[in-house]
């Protein structure tokens, strides 16, 4: 496995790997990390894992794109999400997930996305219908999702 966080370069030896962008919930301390069990349940593939949570994020930066630091990571996440072969997205109950909503509206005709959204989530009754007519996979259990994902991701 090869794992990046935003904003590194992609590895030239990873460009043709599998790749998996672990989208969904962060907002910093409401969402647990989740990316670190997502991350270590891929170690032993020869995957590329794409984690948009980045150590050097700063809350204070002023969100717009004339902060050169906060649109390389809106266009880090962008460009990561268009090379991913698979979109894990996870809406953790304990959040609103406002960007994650978006990337869902982002992936949702593709034939990508894996969402896990356990009961409790503020629109969950909104993800279980964009899921149901688009066809995307849709798990409660978080475990159970990712080992979906990785099926989904080793099978390409």
């Amino acid at each position: 496995m090869i794992a990046i966080k935003a904003p590194e370069k992609m590895p030239l030896e990873a460009r043709t790997l599998p790749s998996i962008f672990l989208a969904g919930s962060i907002e910093m301390g409401a969402a647990e990390e989740w990316q670190v069990k997502a991350t270590k349940y891929f170690e032993k593939d020869k995957v590329l894992v794409m984690n948009p949570r980045r150590d050097s994020w700063d809350s204070s930066w002023k969100q717009t794109i004339r902060n050169p630091k906060f649109k390389e990571q809106v266009t880090w996440e962008l460009d990561m999400i268009d090379h991913a072969s698979v979109v894990f997205i996870y809406l953790d109950p304990n959040t609103k997930s406002p960007i994650s909503l978006l990337e869902l509206g982002l992936v949702a005709e593709r034939d990508t996305a894996v969402v896990c959204c356990p009961d409790g989530f503020w629109r969950k009754g909104n993800i279980e219908i964009v899921c149901e007519r688009e066809n995307i996979p849709l798990f409660d259990d978080f475990d159970y999702a990712l080992a979906f994902a990785r099926k989904k991701l080793l099978s390409l």
